[in-house]
C-alpha cells in the first residue's frame, strides 16, 4: 500500500465532453475522495462563437472561441470537483467532413504516436488506477473522439501501466428512450432517413454487453450544471432543454465497457474501482 490516492483519468476530445458522458462519475468519485484527472485533447475552436455564429461564418474567430471555451471548461471542472485539468490544446478538427479535418495542426492530422507520447507522460505522472475514454468509433464517429481513443490506447502501451480501462457507451434501451425524449421536445423533428436510422441503431451496445453500470443519480444536478457551464454551446446541448429532473431520470446512470482489467473483479459491476478498494 502507498499514500498515493486512487486516481481516475478521463481522456476527452473537447470542452463539454467531460460533462456529457462522464460528469456523473467525475463528480461521484471526486466526492469520494478519489483524484480525478481530466485530459482535454482539443481547444474547442470549432464550437459556436458569440451569438451562435458557426465555424466558417463571418465573425467566427477560432482563437477567441477556444479562449472562451477554456474558461467554460474550468468552470465545469469546478462544478464537478475535478482535481486536475490537463489540456493538450490541439486544434479542434470539427465534425466529420469539415475542411478543418484537413487543417495542419488539427488533432485529426496529428500523428497518433505524437499525441500518445504526450498523454503517456501524463499517465506516468498521475499513474491512474482507472482510465476512461471513447471506443474505436468515438461513440458516434467524431474525428476528434476517434483520435482521443487512438492516442489513449497507444499511450497505455507506451506507459506500460496497467490500469482498469473503460470505454464510454450507452445501452440501446437508453438510446431508444433518448430518441423518444428528443421527439417530445422537438415535435417537428423529421424522421431520419433509413441510412441514418440504421447508423443511429448501431450507436451504443445491447444492454447485456455493457460491463459496468455506475449509478450517478445523486450527482445528476452537478452534471447538469457542468453542462450549463458551457453556455456558449447551449444551442448544441440538447440535454439542457429538458430541465434537471428529466435530465436526472434519463442521464443518472453512466455505463461503460471494461476493456482492460488486472483485478479480476466480476462483471457486470457497479463501480469503476471494483477490485481496487
Amino acid at each position: 500500500m502507498t499514500d498515493r490516492p486512487l486516481t481516475l483519468m478521463a481522456v476527452h476530445a473537447h470542452p463539454d465532453d467531460e460533462a456529457t458522458g462522464t460528469g456523473g462519475v467525475l463528480a461521484r468519485y471526486a466526492a469520494e475522495g478519489i483524484r480525478t484527472v481530466l485530459v482535454t485533447c482539443t481547444d474547442g475552436g470549432c464550437g459556436d462563437g458569440p451569438g451562435g455564429v458557426k465555424p466558417g461564418e463571418p465573425g467566427h474567430d477560432p482563437a477567441a472561441v477556444a479562449s472562451m471555451r477554456r474558461r467554460e471548461l474550468e468552470a465545469s471542472c469546478d462544478v464537478l470537483g475535478i482535481s486536475d485539468l490537463e489540456m493538450l490544446d490541439y486544434a479542434d478538427s470539427g465534425m466529420i467532413g469539415w475542411p478543418s479535418n484537413e487543417a495542419p495542426g488539427s488533432f485529426w492530422q496529428t500523428p497518433v504516436e505524437k499525441g500518445a507520447a504526450r498523454l503517456a507522460e501524463l499517465m506516468r505522472h498521475y499513474r491512474p488506477d482507472v482510465v476512461v475514454t471513447y471506443d474505436e468509433n468515438g461513440f458516434y464517429g467524431h474525428p476528434d473522439h476517434i483520435q482521443a481513443h487512438r492516442i489513449t490506447m497507444a499511450a497505455l502501451e507506451m506507459s506500460e501501466l496497467t490500469p482498469k480501462v473503460y470505454w464510454t457507451t450507452m445501452p440501446r434501451s437508453t438510446m431508444q428512450r433518448f430518441g423518444e425524449t428528443m421527439r417530445e421536445f422537438h415535435e417537428d423533428m423529421p424522421e431520419p432517413d433509413p441510412a441514418e436510422a440504421a447508423a443511429l441503431a448501431e450507436i451504443g451496445l445491447p444492454d447485456d454487453e455493457i460491463t459496468t453500470w455506475v449509478d450517478t443519480t445523486a450527482f445528476s444536478g452537478q452534471k447538469f450544471d457542468a453542462l450549463a457551464a458551457h453556455a456558449s454551446q447551449g444551442e448544441n446541448i440538447f440535454f439542457l432543454k429538458m430541465g434537471k429532473e428529466r435530465f436526472g431520470e434519463l442521464m443518472g446512470m453512466e455505463t461503460f465497457l471494461r476493456v482492460q482489467d488486472a483485478t479480476g473483479a466480476a462483471v457486470p459491476e457497479e463501480d469503476l474501482f471494483a477490485g481496487l478498494r
